[in-house]
């Protein structure tokens, strides 16, 4: 991926949607990445860095909200939005509870997406940086620890932990 750019991923099954929105986005200095399933979408995440999901909430095979469970569950930092032309009170809360960071009916303004997808960014940001304070507020405290026996123990059980993450 390209530096100073916000990687996102784009799942819709409507690919002329997909090839329209992603020239958009990659105008505004987006690293844009798409993904016409959400077992596509998996796949290229694994393999590429990805900062904002903008998934579409139904899709054939695994449809939205499978798609940003598994994305979540494998990539906890990456913030997901919902961009949906079927959207109900009720999947928008399941997709909330499930981690959604929002979740907007289509058609959207483009200043508003825009402005969601960098506000989701900032949120990734600010969350992993203040993951990233705890792990030095850790070390520190760990590094005060009379034993080096028992600093190598949590050492070693932060890095397991950081492993999860």
């Amino acid at each position: 991926m390209e530096k100073n750019k916000i990687n996102l991923l784009i799942v819709d099954d409507e690919a002329q949607f997909l090839h329209s929105i992603g020239r958009s986005l990659e105008m505004r200095d987006f690293k844009v990445l798409t993904a016409a399933r959400g077992d596509e979408a998996l796949e290229l995440a694994r393999i590429e860095e990805v900062d904002i999901a903008l998934v579409d909430l139904k899709m054939p095979g695994m449809d939205g909200q499978q798609t940003l469970e598994a994305l979540k569950k494998e990539h906890p930092w990456m913030e997901i939005v919902i961009l949906t032309g079927h959207g109900t009170i009720d999947s928008a809360a399941a997709c909330t509870r499930s981690g959604a960071y929002a979740y907007l009916q289509k058609p959207c303004e483009f200043d508003q997406l825009l402005q969601v997808l960098a506000d989701a960014y900032k949120r990734k940001v600010m969350n992993k940086e203040e993951i990233d304070e705890q792990r030095m507020n850790e070390l520190l405290e760990i590094s005060l620890s009379p034993s080096p026996r028992e600093i190598l123990t949590r050492l070693r059980e932060m890095d397991k932990q950081a492993e999860k993450v």
